[in-house]
């Protein structure tokens, strides 16, 4: 019997996920062969830090010299997960180059520069596959690329943020206000000393854009993206929600629409009959709607350790069934169109608004009637609670272009009467 190729991969970071892929590599040892074709041997694992003890890692393995790497024949897959831009992009592209296959977890590089790192492979006839770069080690990117190739899809609506969706879901469930929330969102490390990425949108805005790119087969970077976070959601807000018979959940949008692609990041209040609904605690979901398919919903867990270790295997995996039969590069980048996006003031959407005003004879006529001059229609209006003279007013309204919104909420927050505008916050 014939000796089984063996082929030489290196592993750029050791952190979290880093740490995952080497643990997932020897567990799969036995069954590399079996499943690709060949045997799989990280050779080099590139560090920042030499003298930092690593358990269960062959110290030989390391090294804090790229050029190892980037020069080495033999090694034929780059696996990058050390994250951020540099210097990331400038060795993707040096390994790209060198005839490299190169698999990364990185989104913040793919949101922002996706294009000019699938023009490198392409150019080289390579690979570069990205599926652990949105929602963990939910298979997302590989389905959209492929499997659902044959469908025209208008809209891809997800939670990929387990921070979140984590936060959320304790506000619905168990009452906390949001800071208690982040507080047990942290203690349980779902959430990083610095949540401002999750929290604020700007993780899940650089994965949507990603996602949209791809479905859409038009290019959409992370400045496309307009986001919007969570903290100001309260408490009184999830109770409206619940009355309303839905549930708040952080949303990446994206609708391919006659005049452009919408996409954004924003907290939304979704039915609960709506498949999203139910994704609870740090749970991704990604809701796809496609002319041939209609609905479908990918689901699972959206980062850690072993899942999106997970997700970097599986493109390994397949980069190494490409090697085996000389078709790497057979997929780059699939974004052959050349749609607008739309600015986000022109994206028409249901608001829900909830004020605080003057308790007085005339003041929601006079509400109504600022509404109707910035051509805002209002399908309800709920005014429950009267203290010292302040009533509290909940407004939602038809669909409406953002920018009519805007104008209207600017032109109430003038008058006299309005004492604050406690929450905007947009429906499904």
């Amino acid at each position: 019997m014939a000796e089984c190729k063996k082929i030489k991969a290196a592993l750029l970071g050791l952190g979290t996920v880093g740490g995952g892929v080497y643990k997932l590599v020897q567990r799969q040892k036995e069954e590399m062969v079996k499943k690709s074709g060949a045997n799989l041997e990280i050779t080099r694992i590139l560090v920042h830090n030499m003298n930092k003890q690593r358990e269960g890692v062959d110290a030989s393995l390391l090294t804090d010299n790229w050029k190892e790497i980037v020069e080495d024949p033999e090694i034929s897959i780059v696996i990058e997960v050390m994250g951020g831009i540099e210097p990331a992009k400038t060795m993707i592209l040096e390994a790209l180059c060198a005839g490299k296959n190169v698999v990364t977890a990185n989104k913040d590089l793919v949101a922002v520069h996706g294009r000019e790192l699938l023009d490198a492979a392409q150019e080289n006839q390579v690979d570069f596959l990205f599926e652990a770069a949105v929602a963990g080690g939910i298979p997302i990117i590989r389905p959209l690329k492929q499997c659902l190739a044959a469908n025209e899809i208008d809209e891809v609506i997800g939670i990929v943020n387990g921070t979140t969706n984590y936060i959320l879901t304790k506000m619905f469930e168990d009452g906390m206000d949001f800071s208690e929330a982040l507080a047990k969102a942290t203690e349980l490390g779902y959430a990083e000393a610095d949540p401002t990425a999750d929290v604020e949108g700007l993780d899940a805005g650089r994965k949507v854009a990603i996602l949209a790119s791809i479905v859409f087969h038009s290019r959409v970077v992370f400045d496309d993206v307009y986001t919007e976070g969570i903290t100001k959601i309260s408490a009184k807000d999830v109770a409206y929600a619940k009355e309303f018979g839905s549930v708040i959940k952080l949303l990446g949008v994206a609708h391919n629409r006659e005049d452009g692609i919408e996409v954004a990041v924003y907290p939304m209040m979704l039915p609960k009959n709506h498949p999203l609904a139910s994704v609870r605690d740090s749970f991704n979901a990604v809701f796809v709607h496609g002319d041939a398919l209609d609905d479908a919903m990918f689901y699972g867990r959206g980062a850690g350790e072993l899942p999106t270790a997970s997700a970097v295997m599986g493109d390994v995996i397949d980069i190494i069934r490409d090697i085996q039969f000389s078709c790497t590069g057979r997929i780059s980048c699939t974004c052959y169109k050349n749609t607008p996006v739309k600015s986000s003031d022109d994206v028409k959407n249901k608001f829900f608004v909830r004020m605080q005003v003057t308790n007085k004879p005339g003041v929601l006529a006079r509400i109504a009637s600022m509404f109707g001059e910035h051509k805002v229609s209002i399908s309800k209006v709920i005014q429950k609670v009267i203290t010292d003279g302040v009533a509290e007013l909940v407004i939602v309204t038809e669909a409406v272009k953002e920018y009519h919104m805007q104008d209207a909420l600017m032109h109430l927050r003038e008058m006299d009467t309005t004492q604050e505008i406690s929450s905007v916050i947009r429906e499904y």
